[in-house]
């Protein structure tokens, strides 16, 4: 599932692509998988460094794909790297977890290129909003998501942070209505029945792309999409 969109990211041939917060590596396989892109991708938890480092050795094996790709442990308010080391930066569900998010963006703004561009993405407002309701589980654990973000507010975030935001998404609906389903049935019982098959669902449209659950989930994205994604540079 491909929150923050590398197209619209503008990733071409060369760039040196940063995954911040790379969790267990879907956006660091997609851009891999078609850039000639040097990829590198940390998070704090190791078992997901440990993931990725597998899923993109595989793909580089089996697919003798050119670009190079780094992964290390790191923290996203204390990056170890230098200023403007970064093309494109990924950072998608991730603001939710920290609690100096504002430090973290601005680590981001900082390692970013002069003419590089940022993806962020957070879970959106309404969905967060139900889960929260339905469950207690859900939230406030070790590692969990501790906060909510309205659209107006991350766009407040990045502006003070240096950003110029040029695109905004809305994306995944159909998966809101799965986290409300694990909400209502029990946020730890990832084998209830009706939630389990919904997810087999959400499985089986990930692998087809049915252009019907397409079309289906655009009008969704504008009532209860599950993230907002920004798209943005930093000022002149």
């Amino acid at each position: 599932m491909i929150t923050v969109e590398p197209d619209l990211l503008g990733i071409k041939d060369g760039d040196i692509t940063l995954d911040a917060g790379c969790g267990n590596g879907r956006h660091s396989w997609e851009v891999y998988s078609k850039n000639h892109s040097s990829i590198i991708a940390f998070d704090i938890d190791a078992v997901c460094v440990k993931k990725n480092l597998y899923l993109l050795a595989s793909l580089k094996t089996e697919n003798e794909i050119e670009g190079s790709y780094h992964m290390l442990m790191a923290d996203v308010t204390k990056l170890p790297f230098k200023s403007g080391s970064f093309d494109k930066i990924i950072c998608s569900e991730v603001l939710e977890h920290i609690p100096e998010d504002n430090i973290a963006v601005e680590e981001l703004v900082r390692v970013l290129s002069k003419d590089g561009d940022i993806g962020i993405s957070v879970p959106h407002y309404l969905a967060e909003s139900i889960c929260w309701k339905l469950s207690g589980e859900y939230y406030g654990f070790p590692g969990g998501h501790i906060r909510k973000y309205k659209t107006r507010e991350l766009l407040a975030l990045v502006d003070t942070a240096g950003l110029s935001v040029y695109a905004t998404r809305h994306k995944h609906a159909l998966h809101s209505f799965y986290w409300i389903l694990r909400c209502v049935f029990g946020i730890k019982k990832e084998n209830a029945a009706i939630p389990s098959f919904y997810n087999k669902f959400l499985e089986w449209d990930l692998r087809t792309k049915h252009r019907f659950f397409r079309w289906l989930e655009g009008p969704f994205n504008h009532l209860c999409p599950k993230s907002v994604a920004i798209y943005a540079r930093k000022k002149n």
